[in-house]
């Protein structure tokens, strides 16, 4: 694995290591919410083993959404993006979803993992 590949994660506060140490840190705890949300957003693909850094891709959807919530709340200030990102979570998350309880379940599920990654990354040594 390589921090290049986690777009969210490319920035000189995170260690390569420890990044790869805190993921499978939390794949022990939370591997069913990572391939639940594999389910959602990569329904085409047939076996999870058939892409090899599936975990990567799922931890950096993880952190957009929690990067957009500060948005969304106000936190963080509005970039042009900021919609087109929005409108791009909510609709990945949303495919063959028939409420708002289900949609609202995939957004916590997704920043939950987000806040332990980092809560997990912060408390490695």
């Amino acid at each position: 694995m390589s921090v290049a590949g986690l777009y969210m994660l490319n920035t000189d506060a995170y260690a390569e290591e420890k990044v790869k140490q805190a993921l499978d840190m939390l794949l022990i705890d939370r591997g069913n919410e990572f391939r639940e949300l594999a389910s959602v957003l990569l329904p085409g693909s047939k076996s999870l083993s058939s892409m090899p850094h599936w975990q990567e891709f799922i931890l950096n959807f993880c952190l957009d959404v929690e990067e957009s919530f500060k948005t969304w709340s106000g936190k963080n200030s509005l970039v042009k993006s900021s919609p087109q990102k929005a409108l791009t979570i909510l609709r990945q998350l949303s495919r063959d979803k028939t409420s708002m309880n289900q949609l609202a379940h995939l957004l916590n599920i997704s920043y939950n993992l987000s806040l332990e990654f980092k809560e997990i990354y912060r408390r490695l040594r």
